[in-house]
């Protein structure tokens, strides 16, 4: 190979070694089905029937010619059968299956179904009383029978169930189970009928086959060893090593996707490579045959798939590797092509919505950037001088990044622009990861001490992904915004393919190491020397936490600031507070205990030094109180309590204590969600931008006791109450008189926050209103012209599930 040429280049000699032939036959599967998933099922019919008319007029042609490529027009026509047939046939009866009639009209349904796919959970940020968590699972089922009223349902296609946490989440692949509900139409291609929204517990439930429960116990089990590890490691371990992501935490869920690393916590060929490889390793050291080695890599296969349950990804790396294992025993090489096209072709005839699956086209296509991209890209570079090991860990993340990208962005509407960078990073340790996470799942119920001996193994990786992750998703610029849908997927691939042929000549290659070399000159400097964010002298910075509450109010020392409230859940917060530069908070406040409040209270702590925390004297909801005081008990922080006149002082910063005035003798199981709300405690703060009017989320009542009390309210700046709810009154807002609102209010939300009426309030008693769902972090500061309000322009999205 020539060391010259360009690594973008594609030519026959960059496939030299691997066997093209099933590619045709797999593609036509796969993009044929899809095209029925999206368009009807004829569609995949006619695709079948024109490739096997193609096969058999070329396959006349290449028998005569006695071409290598006979076998593989053979596949085409075969497959090409199979995909107008048996594959048009299955999407023809689901989309007139009866029961996708009765989810148009909106039914009551009860329905005998078989689960297919262990249950997904939804998360959710906490609001008000309800803390952060799973409440819904979303389950995989196949139906058995269904009833609507009195009828009987002919309904043999699959489900969706959208259940409560309790009571579902422990449902395995193969048990069946009876559930009620309304149901919806599905959205998306693919062979679901219909989604049931389920109420109630799960009834008359069957057994599991016994390998599932097996495999659970096995998860379960290394659950149980990584509670030896911190919080966020014994949660990501498990997602590392068999893709089981209950425990994790959503904060480092959130991070990884943005870092672009969320691929690791999905199973899929790099996980079956590294157990297969493992095993193969082993046995190559003891000097075992091929065959006998491949028959003992397959049997660990098989194990680990039934481990990680039967996703997309799990049965096509499984089927990839069982026919990588049958080639190696067979003494063949380069078939890790073959084996790709093999496994995606048999997997879409078995079950054509993969076909549609996004996780399973970021796996079939990652895998043929490793196969085809990699291997060229890295003799390039080391043709340059680079060391082998060196090239391989570059190339690999960035073939990677290059064939999933139009993907990735259509789905997310977004393209994380420093993945390669994580990847690179995170490579070195996502093997030992995984042998040890697997060791540990193995052995431990067998040798618990060894368990959590391997388990422990772990520990510096997973930080070690953390950390990368972490610092990944802070990065100026870490995600772009890009459009989503088929017209993103298809504007990303095209700007790639200009990419790649642009670098194909020397002139355009030249051109593009100057526009890159000035952008880096030009915009890190402004990014990271002179940043926008934050704008000097700030006073105090509303922080775009999502539907929730955090104000960081600055002192006259830099770097050293009070927060009042930590908003619904670890990792916004502590972002906004990084950005400012925070690093030490004296007193954090909670103006009361509801969830979108109190949730991130444990991510401020991180990295920082912080000397107390206070709250009022609401002590509901109770699980809220008891984990404050757990928190602060556990960091030996002091927790304190507030009284109305009490005055508190920092260089360029004073607080007062105005409320709560609002008093309930109620008993904290009594108390419900606005007499909580009415009794935050409510400060005006000191500042040289001007007076701070710091209200929680008192509502009508607290507001008329405070106007009542005649406390002085008069303020420059008002955080707008409950995120601008209806319950703000007028003349609470004349009280006030602002020349600024902030309004904290997460993008999205289904409360209807902040209300209309609200706004237009704000507006005619003269203020100027700052809005975090749709101006991210806003800070407020006094300059040349007298009170200012700054803008990040980056506002956190809708809440991810």
């Amino acid at each position: 190979m020539n060391p010259s040429a360009d690594p973008s280049e594609v030519d026959t000699a960059s496939w030299r070694g691997q066997d093209l032939r099933l590619i045709p036959a797999a593609v036509t599967v796969w993009l044929g089905t899809l095209s029925g998933l999206l368009g009807g099922w004829w569609i995949t019919m006619l695709c079948g029937a024109a490739a096997v008319v193609l096969a058999i007029a070329a396959g006349v042609r290449a028998h005569r010619t006695a071409s290598r490529w006979v076998a593989g027009l053979g596949a085409l026509a075969v497959l090409g059968v199979l995909t107008a047939g048996p594959v048009a046939l299955r999407i023809r009866a689901a989309e007139h299956d009866d029961l996708r009639a009765a989810a148009a009209r909106g039914s009551d349904v009860t329905a005998r179904v078989v689960i297919t796919e262990r249950p997904r959970p939804v998360r959710g940020a906490g609001y008000a009383d309800r803390r952060a968590g799973t409440r819904l699972v979303v389950i995989a089922a196949a139906v058995d029978t269904a009833v609507t009223g009195e009828r009987v349902v002919d309904s043999s296609g699959r489900i969706l169930l959208l259940a409560p946490a309790e009571g579902w989440t422990d449902l395995l692949p193969g048990q069946q189970v009876t559930a009620s509900g309304r149901l919806a139409p599905p959205k998306g291609a693919e062979l679901t009928v219909a989604v049931l929204s389920v109420r109630g517990p799960p009834s008359a439930l069957g057994p599991a086959p016994w390998w599932q429960r097996a495999a659970e116990s096995l998860r379960a089990g290394l659950r149980e060893l990584c509670a030896v590890l911190p919080e966020e490691q014994a949660g990501l371990v498990p997602g590392l090593v068999v893709g089981d992501t209950s425990t994790l935490s959503p904060r480092v869920e959130r991070e990884f996707t943005d870092s672009g690393m969320s691929h690791l916590m999905a199973v899929s060929g790099g996980n079956v490579a590294i157990v297969c490889g493992s095993i193969l390793l082993l046995l190559r050291v003891l000097r075992v045959g091929p065959r006998t080695s491949a028959a003992a890599a397959a049997a660990g296969l098989a194990g680990f798939v039934v481990l990680a349950g039967p996703a997309p990804s799990v049965l096509r790396a499984g089927v990839m590797g069982a026919v990588g294992l049958l080639a190696l025993a067979l003494g063949r090489r380069g078939s890790a092509l073959p084996a790709l096209a093999f496994a995606v072709a048999g997997l879409v005839v078995a079950d054509p919505a993969m076909a549609a699956d996004f996780g399973f086209a970021l796996s079939v296509l990652a895998t043929a950037g490793l196969v085809l991209l990699a291997p060229r890209w890295a003799e390039w570079l080391v043709g340059r001088g680079v060391p082998a090991g060196y090239a391989e860990g570059l190339t690999i993340p960035l073939a990677a990044f290059v064939v999933t990208t139009p993907v990735i962005a259509g789905m997310a509407g977004s393209v994380s622009l420093v993945s390669v960078v994580t990847n690179v990073l995170a490579a070195p340790v996502v093997a030992p990861a995984t042998v040890f996470g697997v060791l540990a799942t193995v052995v431990g119920p067998w040798w618990p001490s060894a368990g959590r001996l391997l388990v422990r193994l772990t520990e510096p990786e997973a930080s070690w992904l953390i950390t990368v992750a972490r610092h990944g998703a802070r990065a100026p610029g870490a995600v772009m915004d890009w459009p989503a849908g088929w017209w993103g997927g298809l504007l990303a691939a095209g700007l790639l393919v200009v990419l790649l042929v642009a670098i194909r000549l020397r002139h355009a290659r030249i051109l593009l190491a100057v526009a890159l070399a000035a952008g880096l000159l030009v915009f890190v400097p402004v990014r990271v020397l002179a940043p926008a964010w934050p704008p000097a002298s700030w006073s105090a910075v509303a922080c775009d936490v999502g539907q929730g509450d955090a104000v960081v109010l600055a002192t006259g020392e830099q770097g050293r600031a009070i927060l009042v409230d930590t908003g619904p859940e670890p990792g916004p917060v502590d972002e906004c507070l990084s950005r400012l530069g925070v690093d030490r908070v004296p007193m954090i406040v909670l103006s009361h205990l509801h969830a979108d409040h109190i949730g991130g209270l444990e991510s401020v702590f991180e990295g920082r030094s912080v000397g107390a925390v206070a709250v009022g004297p609401g002590r509901a909801p109770a699980w809220a109180w008891q984990q404050v005081a757990d928190e602060t008990a556990r960091r030996g922080i002091p927790l304190l309590e507030l009284a109305i006149g009490q005055r508190l002082d920092w260089p360029g910063l004073s607080l007062d204590v105005l409320g709560p005035r609002y008093v309930t003798s109620r008993s904290v199981r009594e108390q419900d969600g606005t007499v909580i709300n009415n009794g935050s405690v409510v400060l005006r703060a000191g500042t040289p931008a001007g007076r701070v009017l710091l209200t929680g989320d008192i509502e009508l009542a607290a507001q008329a006791d405070l106007m009542a009390e005649g406390a002085d309210l008069r303020a420059e700046i008002l955080k707008v109450p409950h995120h601008g709810s209806r319950y703000t009154a007028p003349d609470f807002l004349n009280a006030v008189a602002p020349r600024a609102a902030l309004v904290s209010v997460g993008a999205g939300n289904t409360y209807g926050h902040p209300n209309k009426s609200t706004l237009d309030n704000l507006v005619a008693v003269g203020a100027s209103v700052a809005r975090t769902d749709t101006d991210g972090d806003t800070a407020v500061l006094a300059d040349a012209r007298g009170l200012a309000l700054v803008r990040r322009g980056e506002p956190r999205g809708p809440p991810r599930s």
